[in-house]
C-alpha cells in the first residue's frame, strides 16, 4: 500500500514537471504575473485565488474591464487557468458565469485592437537613413540597422529576434538561413528555418548588415544581438522619433506587421507570407492583407472627377 501511494505521489510530481516543461520559461514567467496581479485583487477583497472560483474570475475580469483591452483579459483567464493546473486544481473557465460576463464585457468595450502601427518600405528607408546620420558610435549604428533590417525582412516577433544566435546561421549564396528554436506558436521547440536572400541594394539588404554587424563586431558564438525584447521596442521608438514619427504609435510588432502588410501591398500570397512569419492561423495575416489593401482596391478607384 505504501509503495503504491510513493508511486502514485511519484506520477503527481511527475505529472506537475510536465505541465511546467509544456510551457516555454518566458511564457510561465508571464502566466505567472498575471496571476499575481489577480492574486492581489484577491487579496485586498478578502478571495481565495488558489483554487478560486468562477464566481471570482468573473467578478476580476469585471474589475479589469474598466481599464483593460479585451484581449488582457482573455489572458488573464488563460493564465489564472494554467496556475491552477500546474498547482493540482480545476478551475472551469467555461462556466457560464464567465462566459455571459465576457460576452456582456465584449459588447461593451468592442474588440477593436489599438495596435501598433506596421513599419512599411518608405519609413524603413528613413529608419535606417537615420541611423547613419545621427552622431553615434559606429558599433550601435551596425548593430541597429542589421537589428531593424533582419527584424523586418524576417517577420520577427522580439522574443525570436533577440534569442537568434550565431549557431543558428548559415550564409549562403542566396542569402542566410537563420534557425528559429521555438517561438510562441511553437512551444514543443520543432524550430523553422527563415530564408533571407540579398537584397539588390545594398544600402538596405538585411544579410549585408547582418554579416557587417557580426564581422565587425567578431562574434563567434551566443546570441548575435544580445539585447532584451523590451530593447527592441524601445530602438523602434526612438528612430522613429527621430524620424518625426510618432513613437508612441510604434514598438517591436511594428516590424513584424510591417513586413506582413508590405509583402501583401506587393502582392505576395497568403500562406508565402505564413510561411516567413510562422502564423498558424490566417485571421492575423488576413488582417495585415486587408490593411495593405485599403487603398488599392478601393472602390473610388473606380470613380473619376
Amino acid at each position: 500500500m505504501n509503495e503504491l501511494v510513493t508511486d502514485l505521489k511519484n506520477l503527481e510530481l511527475e505529472t506537475l514537471k510536465n505541465l511546467k516543461n509544456s510551457k516555454s520559461a518566458n511564457t510561465l514567467r508571464a502566466y505567472q504575473a498575471d496571476f499575481k496581479d489577480f492574486s492581489i485583487f484577491c487579496v485586498k477583497n478578502g478571495l481565495n485565488s488558489m483554487p478560486t472560483e468562477p464566481k471570482i474570475l468573473s467578478i476580476y475580469l469585471t474589475y479589469l474591464s474598466s481599464s483593460s483591452k479585451f484581449s488582457t483579459l482573455k489572458r488573464r483567464i488563460a493564465s489564472i487557468s494554467v496556475i491552477h493546473k500546474i498547482k493540482g486544481h480545476y478551475l472551469d473557465v467555461k462556466h457560464p458565469i464567465i462566459m455571459e460576463n465576457l460576452h456582456g464585457i465584449k459588447r461593451s468595450l468592442g474588440t477593436n485592437q489599438k495596435s501598433k502601427k506596421p513599419i512599411l518600405i518608405n519609413d524603413l528607408k528613413a529608419l535606417i537613413n537615420k541611423i547613419d546620420e545621427i552622431k553615434q558610435p559606429e558599433k550601435k549604428k551596425l548593430r541597429d540597422k542589421a537589428l531593424i533590417l533582419i527584424g523586418f525582412s524576417g517577420g520577427f516577433r522580439r522574443s525570436e529576434l533577440v534569442n537568434i544566435g550565431y549557431e543558428d546561421l548559415e550564409f549562403v549564396s542566396e542569402g542566410v538561413k537563420i534557425f528559429i528554436k521555438r517561438s510562441k506558436t511553437d512551444q514543443s521547440g520543432e524550430g523553422m528555418v527563415k530564408a533571407i536572400p540579398y537584397f539588390d541594394n545594398k544600402l538596405f539588404c538585411p544579410v549585408t548588415k547582418l554579416k557587417n554587424w557580426i564581422d565587425f563586431s567578431e562574434i563567434k558564438s551566443g546570441k548575435v544581438f544580445d539585447i532584451s525584447d523590451k530593447s527592441v521596442a524601445l530602438i523602434i521608438k526612438k528612430y522613429a522619433s527621430l524620424t518625426g514619427l510618432d513613437p508612441n504609435k510604434y514598438g517591436g510588432h511594428s516590424l513584424r506587421s510591417g513586413f506582413a502588410t508590405s509583402a501583401a501591398e506587393f502582392g505576395a500570397e497568403e500562406r508565402n507570407i505564413m510561411a516567413m512569419t510562422g502564423h498558424k492561423t490566417t485571421q492575423m495575416v488576413r488582417r495585415y492583407i486587408l490593411e495593405a489593401n485599403l487603398f488599392k482596391n478601393n472602390a473610388l478607384n473606380k470613380i473619376k472627377f
